[in-house]
């Protein structure tokens, strides 16, 4: 089935295969790959088409796109598995999962995983999810319905401090400070509960001159929201540590960023478990002190031009990518 069909065109699909395969060839019939941002499945139908003996974990939050995924890749069979979890919360439910995928992971640990962070593009065609701001809709962006908090009830019950905080840390917006007063003077008149009233306060708070470059006025504001909302950050934060554990020898980890933040926490992850603890001078590691991790990726890796034109999502993406190294302190089964 067409990756266009489900609203969802994969970024960097072939490279993130590359990356992978050579953890998926050393790991052979015990090789499973961890996907910890299933949405549509398009990673995953990808790897599980070019590497006919590998088994895939898909991790959403999402209860929506799980079933879509899910339903998608059924032609797999036990190939395909999935797991209802927030990505950095995934270690309890793999680890008394059903089936053998899971059976492979507990026996030699994770060979691949995959972040493709932020809001997929099939959420974003969910009206009703409200994280787009090109259509009026209930003011929600929850990725997972059950929790509690939406983006109505930042705006409705947070201070006029904790609202600029946001909309400034996460969404990088200049008029942080003014759109937090306008917020909190509107709700007085009337709570907030739909994307178009917010649209419209922004519209009349941002500058004239200001909303003409930049892309749309709303953009930072709602990008602001969701990541609050669906606490992104911390979420990245925690994923690293959980995933490295999970690895096995030889394993790969991949994170696919597309806000500045995002990258920053993994890079600076990467940057520590890559690095000896050796004290500088010295000729040689010290016992313990060899980094446990390398890097697959130089730098942060972008997506080629021609993907750029094939598919705009693809044009703030970084990409980072580490794999586990064999010590004298590890060994196949670790991650269990």
């Amino acid at each position: 089935m067409a990756t266009e069909d489900h609203g969802h065109v994969p970024v960097m699909r072939d490279r993130m295969a590359e990356l992978l395969a050579p953890a998926v060839e050393a790991f052979g019939d015990t090789a499973v790959i961890v996907d910890g941002t299933l949405g549509a499945g398009g990673h995953t139908e990808h790897f599980l088409e070019v590497f006919p003996n590998v088994c895939v974990i898909g991790v959403d939050r999402d209860p929506q796109a799980l079933a879509i995924a899910s339903n998608r890749l059924a032609r797999f069979g036990n190939r395909f598995s999935s797991v209802q979890a927030r990505f950095d919360r995934i270690t309890e439910p793999i680890a008394a999962g059903a089936g053998p995928a899971f059976d492979a992971v507990r026996e030699s640990g994770v060979a691949g995983a995959l972040f493709d962070l932020g809001v997929s593009s099939m959420q974003l065609d969910q009206e009703e999810r409200g994280f787009a701001y090109k259509v009026d809709a209930p003011l929600d962006m929850r990725m997972d319905p059950t929790t509690e908090v939406t983006a109505a009830d930042i705006l409705n019950t947070y201070s006029h401090g904790d609202i600029a905080r946001i909309l400034k840390t996460y969404g990088d917006e200049r008029f942080a400070g003014k759109i937090a007063g306008a917020v909190v003077k509107e709700r007085e008149r009337e709570p907030f509960s739909r994307s178009a009233r917010l649209v419209e306060l922004l519209y009349n708070t941002i500058p004239a001159a200001s909303r003409r470059t930049g892309g749309h006025p709303a953009k930072r504001t709602f990008q602001a929201l969701r990541v609050e909302v669906n606490r992104e950050l911390e979420a990245v934060e925690n994923a690293v540590p959980v995933i490295t554990e999970m690895l096995g020898v030889g394993g790969r980890a991949v994170f696919m960023s597309y806000q500045s933040l995002e990258d920053k926490i993994v890079k600076s992850a990467f940057a520590e478990l890559t690095t000896s603890k050796t004290p500088p001078g010295l000729p040689m590691d010290l016992p313990g002190t060899a980094p446990k991790f390398a890097a697959i990726t130089h730098g942060a890796e972008k997506a080629p031009e021609a993907e750029i034109e094939r598919n705009p999502r693809a044009a703030p993406v970084r990409v980072r990518g580490i794999e586990k190294l064999a010590s004298t302190n590890d060994n196949q089964t670790e991650g269990q």
